[in-house]
């Protein structure tokens, strides 16, 4: 399926923008924790232009929906929403953390991948993800926010081997490598948008859109809470 899709994503330290057209990915990206709100527009800006497209010819638009920082989420869906709802696009939400799991098969080749974002408190938001013949990701656990000794209790061993992504493995070594599961190291520490827009794609085709006022973030913990745009609560 031939389609256009803006993507971009704030909810760690990373941020990052990418456009699908047809099969071409044109993407920008950089760590800049504190920068988010300078940065994202001006990258949407370049790939549209560099692509040569504009938001009306585009098909959807997709987020990365967290988990993930409470604040860059924030950022990210507002600015996703303001630029879907000026273009009367449909919205993609993605988990940053099966994100991750195509980062790494982009980087690694991976088809296994274990993902765990620090997420403060001394916990990470966890999710593991298989590959599937169709380039679809299998979530082999519910994706949560745990202490990692819970982590470690709960995990079953199984006869696969996991490559790691995200910064949750660095974060809390000690308590995560006595995870009954046999792991390598990945190159991934942040989702991506240019592995988000992948993702993106087989929702698309699938049909799995949100309208505007519909989109909202995942953060996984209880004890935040989010407005959508003014008068769409």
């Amino acid at each position: 399926m031939s389609a256009k899709i803006l993507a971009l994503d704030t909810a760690t330290e990373n941020c990052s923008v990418a456009l699908l057209v047809n099969d071409q990915v044109y993407f920008r990206s950089e760590v800049a924790p504190r920068d988010h709100t300078k940065k994202i527009l001006p990258m949407v800006d370049e790939v549209l232009k560099e692509a040569g497209v504009t938001l009306a010819e585009l098909d959807a638009l997709a987020f990365g929906r967290g988990p993930g920082s409470f604040t860059g989420v924030r950022i990210g869906i507002g600015i996703a929403q303001g630029l879907a709802f000026g273009a009367d696009l449909p919205m993609i939400a993605v988990s940053t953390l099966e994100a991750m799991a195509q980062g790494s098969y982009r980087v690694n080749g991976a088809t296994n991948v274990a993902a765990a974002i620090d997420a403060r408190m001394s916990e990470v938001y966890w999710g593991r993800y298989s590959r599937q013949e169709s380039g679809e990701w299998l979530a082999v656990d519910a994706e949560c926010v745990i202490p990692p000794a819970n982590l470690v209790e709960q995990i079953v061993a199984d006869e696969s081997q996991w490559t790691t992504a995200g910064t949750g493995w660095e974060a809390y070594a000690d308590q995560l490598d006595s995870l009954a599961l046999s792991c390598k190291q990945g190159d991934i520490l942040y989702p991506d948008a240019q592995d988000i827009v992948q993702v993106a794609k087989f929702m698309l085709a699938k049909g799995e859109t949100v309208a505007v006022e519909e989109s909202s973030p995942v953060y996984l913990r209880d004890n935040v809470t989010w407005k959508k745009l003014p008068g769409r609560e």
